[in-house]
């Protein structure tokens, strides 16, 4: 069993807090396929609450370029699984805009929620 596969926590704990997975890629398998390199399991989940991209997207239509919230579930040398997320916050203040940092604390917010849950 591909050890990422363990991970239905982290799917379960984005979607109490309005995430969808839009994406997956798993990047060993990709890695493996196009450079035959073996590497320990890595995923990337491209996570999104719709209502807030909406907004998002209403307020500053070019925001897609920084969208889904990404997450990465990566299996470390040692065996243990590693969770890491992007601060949204940081990413989105790049458009310069108040009405999106607001939406941007309300992200980083369920993020944490997430974060701790694990």
């Amino acid at each position: 069993m591909h050890p990422l596969a363990q991970l239905p926590i982290l799917s379960a704990s984005l979607k109490e807090e309005g995430f969808g997975i839009l994406t997956e890629i798993d990047v060993q398998t990709t890695l493996k396929k196009k450079l035959g390199i073996d590497n320990r399991p890595y995923k990337i989940m491209g996570a999104c609450r719709p209502p807030l991209a909406n907004q998002a997207i209403d307020a500053e239509p070019d925001i897609g370029l920084l969208l889904p919230c990404n997450v990465v579930a990566r299996e470390e040398a040692d065996g243990t699984i590693n969770v890491a997320f992007v601060d949204i916050g940081a990413v989105l203040t790049l458009v310069g805009r108040d009405d999106i940092a607001e939406l941007a604390k309300e992200v980083r917010a369920r993020l944490e929620r997430v974060w701790q849950s694990l």
